[in-house]
């Protein structure tokens, strides 16, 4: 196996375990809490440490991994979750309401940096890996992305299972035991100093992005805060009230999130590709864009006229949204690495994920706002109102590569 294919596979792997555990330990601290009578806006509250930690996190550690290394950031993401989860793992059902909001949404913190750090060293090992030819570098993006979806849905459905099955704490433990092996073998296996490079050495350096890095950026935050502000609360929490068991919603969001990723997968087949590698990807995040908007503005309109069996048809609508937002985010997961300068991809990697963060953190928060203020309809308004920003943004997208531009101001 060439060096740079197996250097791919070991890191696709690595990040596929964090994903697993990641994606369990959401549905666990949601349906835990959620048991416990938290209130929509504080189930909210225990993930926004989660998300913000994320925008300081992908900044700092694209700059990391170009100054020490790729492989470096990857064990240190991997070993930061695994104490995130040790001190999850320690919370009493002893002490007050306070204090176990606090306690869990410093440990989520934890997390949410052990995440990013992660995602960027991993991402950016795509493109030192991929070479400089667009449609390699297209194809790996949408296996990486998409896969990488399917196993936060494989652990979203293991997420539910486990607290009904052994509990809390005992599924903590469990996950922190399956990332140890992982971290023994990114160190044993993955070539330290891989993407390590000359990092930039001022603010003002490391924020200067080319146009087409900051448009996508400021898409990348609509995009995902329009997905988790009525993902992240709003539809698990509709449809345990529902009468949906713990693990019915941690199955059907495993298998949305599982769909959601193999359309992702599949984008190279979908989106056609074209010579430059951005004339063709450019046009086709626009459509998406936009045809994505419709959906929560018809499920939205549907739920105010109070149709019937209505918790299948909000099922039915995200189905839709996912293929939707599959193929949107596999495209903008291409085009920041077609944007990503080679000398410091991590470093443009971790800004536009960082991006990617703040629209979590927005979503997040608007989703126990206006899932508790104005119920499903509000969260799924809010959700069109982002994308049609969005769509607006990536209007300014530029159809030729970052060479040939100059960097912003």
């Amino acid at each position: 196996m060439h060096a740079g294919t197996r250097h791919y596979a070991l890191v696709t792997a690595a990040y596929w375990s964090f994903t697993l555990t990641d994606g369990a330990l959401r549905m666990l601290v949601l349906l835990h809490f959620y048991r416990l009578g938290y209130s929509p806006f504080t189930l909210a509250f225990l993930f926004l440490l989660y998300e913000a930690a994320g925008v300081v996190a992908n900044l700092v550690g694209g700059w990391l991994a170009t100054r020490f290394g790729i492989a470096r950031m990857l064990a240190v993401g991997l070993a930061t979750q695994i104490t995130g989860f040790l001190l999850l793992s320690a919370l009493s059902p002893d002490w007050t309401a306070a204090l176990s909001v606090a306690w869990v949404v410093v440990a989520q913190g934890i997390c949410g940096v052990a995440k990013d750090l992660t995602k960027t060293a991993s991402k950016s090992a795509i493109k030192l890996t991929a070479g400089s030819a667009s449609g390699r570098l297209f194809k790996w993006v949408a296996f990486f992305t998409g896969s990488k979806n399917a196993m936060k849905g494989v652990g979203f459905f293991l997420g539910g299972l486990l607290l009904q099955a052994v509990g809390f704490q005992h599924a903590l433990w469990a996950m922190a035991a399956l990332l140890a092996l992982v971290l023994a073998g990114v160190v044993a296996f993955v070539p330290p100093l891989m993407g390590k490079s000359k990092a930039s050495t001022s603010a003002r350096e490391l924020f200067a992005k080319n146009r087409g890095i900051n448009a996508l950026a400021a898409a990348r935050v609509l995009l995902f805060g329009a997905r988790d502000v009525w993902f992240v609360v709003g539809v698990p929490v509709f449809l345990y009230a529902s009468g949906w068991t713990f693990t019915m919603v941690g199955g059907f969001l495993a298998a949305w999130t599982i769909g959601y990723g193999a359309v992702q997968a599949l984008a190279p087949a979908i989106v056609r590709r074209s010579d430059d590698g951005l004339s063709r990807e450019v046009p086709a995040a626009r459509r998406w864009s936009a045809a994505l908007a419709l959906v929560p503005l018809v499920l939205a309109a549907l739920v105010i006229a109070g149709v019937p069996h209505l918790e299948w048809v909000v099922v039915a609508g995200l189905a839709v949204f996912g293929v939707a937002f599959a193929v949107n985010s596999s495209v903008h997961s291409y085009l920041i690495l077609a944007y990503a300068g080679s000398e410091k991809a991590a470093e443009d990697v971790g800004f536009y994920y960082a991006a990617n963060a703040l629209g979590r953190f927005l979503g997040t928060l608007l989703s126990g706002l206006l899932y508790q203020g104005f119920g499903l309809t509000g969260a799924l308004a809010g959700s069109a109102a982002m994308l049609l920003a969005c769509w607006g943004v990536t209007l300014a997208l530029p159809l030729r590569h970052p060479t040939a531009l100059q960097p912003a101001s």
